[in-house]
């Protein structure tokens, strides 16, 4: 290969004959101006103590044809000449600085000495401030800080990022999660990276999450970002990564090709840049990367109002029916076998909310069948999915599930009256559910193993002192996994209902359920994903409480009527393993 079809090794968006073109174009000008001959070094020109990067230059240049080069050339050097010299006032200073995001080379290392202010705010990001005069940006150098005083300074800055005007949309590409770009002329777009809650919520008309959010600002004109909500999060890492790589590339007014995330107040750089081979690769913090397994499990599962899937009945039991398929080939599919058939099972609440038929009741029993495979050895079986008859492979002794899927079996039984099960899924060893895959947030694993204990008849002491860690865990200031909108209405209610029946306050007990299935409505807004259907956790403690003859209203939403009132229950297949 040629210069003329390979990248320059130092403005890497020309090629090599296009970058010396532009270089001898540079020479030639600066030698017009100033009369004498500047010195070329790669990326930048130097003429009579002054160093010229030429990189956004070479950005404008790429997408203009070639015989433009020498106005565009003419132009930018006349933008230099024009710009502030210095030596404004203190009172101009407040009025016109803005707070800005610049690399790490911003600032020459011979001229460093001057910028001494100029803070770190995140690898590959330092904070400087920058005078917005009419017709050029300069970064104000220690004197005039100084001048201007640093307290007052950074304080009217922020305040003057605030104001800078930007445009937003959203990018929703099939298969591929939303993305909020958001762009202006301004040349302080991107620093507004460190107000992005605020523009979290003017893009988005909601709060920022608290995980977070992930965010990239390639160029000074624009940054991107994606609110860490559920398992999309995942995929938005490399989404943003390819766009940041790209418009960083492409310029003008290169910043950085990093993905950050944002959390606390942070700005944290999930990119790794290998500066020898000039590639980049993405490392999240353990922090982080334990939240996006956990969203992306309870998005798995259909447990998020945000992505969970609105699938018609006959669609969700054709992939259960091909995700069995899958398991009775590979016993590690079961984990997804099983999601997909409790999903199944709450989807069929759509159109039979008593759950009256018999296809209602095939699905839930397939749902316990699956479940109890993956925490317990099983003989082969078969169950009906939609008009198939499919078998669930049988199981060793080894506990394929996690703390949430054990929690789901546990109600299944509940709600199937399966005692024999809940006995035999109650010797799960509570160490065994811990899935670095699917992490969950601690107060999940209290509660498995409060109700491991009481169903096992360990003394109370022990079961309330297991309950009391279970509510502990599950306050706001403590989870950090899921999303606490979902912990606060659908998580922690089955644990208050617990409470409730385990010290048998009955009347405590029917207004929790009350509020429990309100909050269950509220969550779902109206949604009409599968999970939005029926209130798992507090069905099977209604079915407790009614089996234990408390006055249980059979008749309310999200609690199918024949299920509670034991109306649809039929012989199961045994595929317990015996022996």
């Amino acid at each position: 290969m040629t210069s003329h079809d390979t990248s320059d090794p130092h403005l890497s968006m020309l090629t090599g004959a296009q970058a010396d073109h532009l270089r001898a174009l540079v020479a030639g000008h600066l030698h017009v101006r100033t009369g004498a001959h500047p010195t070329l070094t790669g990326d930048a020109a130097e003429s009579e103590g002054h160093r010229h990067p030429l990189t956004n230059l070479a950005q404008r240049c790429r997408v203009a044809p070639e015989e433009q080069w020498p106005a565009l050339v003419e132009e930018f050097f006349a933008h230099l000449a024009e710009a502030s010299q210095g030596g404004e006032s203190a009172e101009e200073l407040l009025e016109r600085t803005c707070l800005r995001l610049v690399p790490p080379d911003a600032v020459p290392a011979e001229a460093a000495a001057e910028f001494g202010y100029l803070k770190g705010v995140a690898e590959g990001l330092n904070l400087a401030l920058a005078l917005d005069a009419p017709t050029s940006v300069r970064l104000l150098t220690d004197a005039d800080v100084l001048r201007a005083g640093a307290d007052a300074l950074w304080a009217a800055a922020e305040r003057n990022l605030v104001r800078e005007p930007l445009r937003h949309e959203e990018v929703r590409l099939d298969g591929h999660p939303v993305l909020y770009s958001v762009y202006g002329d301004s040349p302080f777009v991107s620093t507004k990276a460190l107000i992005l809650p605020e523009l979290v919520a003017e893009a988005t008309g909601r709060r920022m999450p608290d995980a977070g959010a992930l965010v990239v600002v390639p160029t000074r004109h624009l940054l991107a970002f994606h609110p860490i909500v559920d398992g999309t999060a995942v995929d938005a890492v490399n989404d943003l990564a390819t766009y940041a790589v790209k418009a960083h590339e492409d310029g003008p007014g290169s910043l950085s090709p990093r993905v950050y995330w944002w959390h606390d107040g942070r700005l944290t750089s999930l990119t790794v840049i290998d500066d020898e081979t000039r590639t980049l690769a993405q490392r999240p913090p353990r922090e982080l990367l334990d939240v996006l397994r956990a969203l992306r499990g309870l998005d798995r599962a259909g447990r998020l109002v945000t992505s969970a899937p609105d699938a018609p009945v006959a669609e969700l039991a054709e992939s259960t029916a091909e995700l069995i398929l899958a398991a009775a080939a590979d016993a590690d599919r079961l984990p997804e076998a099983f999601d997909a058939a409790v999903t199944l099972a709450h989807a069929h609440a759509a159109d039979d909310p008593d759950a009256d038929r018999v296809e209602t009741w095939d699905a839930w029993v397939t749902a316990l069948q699956l479940g109890t495979a993956l925490f317990t050895a099983t003989e082969q079986v078969t169950v009906r999915v939609g008009e198939r008859e499919l078998t669930v492979p049988a199981t060793g002794p080894e506990v394929r599930g996690d703390a949430r899927a054990w929690l789901d079996v546990f109600w299944l039984t509940l709600v199937t009256r399966e005692r024999e099960r809940t006995e035999r899924l109650c010797a799960v060893e509570p160490g065994t559910l811990r899935d670095e895959r699917t992490p969950a947030d601690d107060h999940v694993l209290h509660f498995a193993d409060t109700l491991r204990a009481y169903w096992l008849r360990r003394p109370v002491d022990e079961v309330v002192g297991k309950l009391a860690a279970a509510m502990d865990a599950a306050h706001p200031k403590t989870v950090t996994l899921a999303p606490k909108d979902f912990v606060n209405s659908v998580d922690y209610q089955p644990i208050g209902l617990f409470h409730r029946l385990l010290t048998q306050e009955d009347d405590r007990f029917t207004a929790l359920l009350t509020e429990a299935l309100e909050d269950h409505r509220g969550y779902w807004a109206g949604s009409a994903a599968p999970r939005s259907r029926v209130a798992l956790g507090p069905l099977a403690l209604a079915c407790l409480a009614y089996d234990g003859d408390l006055p249980v209203t059979t008749d309310q939403p999200f609690l199918p009527r024949r299920l509670l009132d034991r109306g649809r229950l039929e012989a199961i297949p045994d595929a317990l393993a015996r022996g």
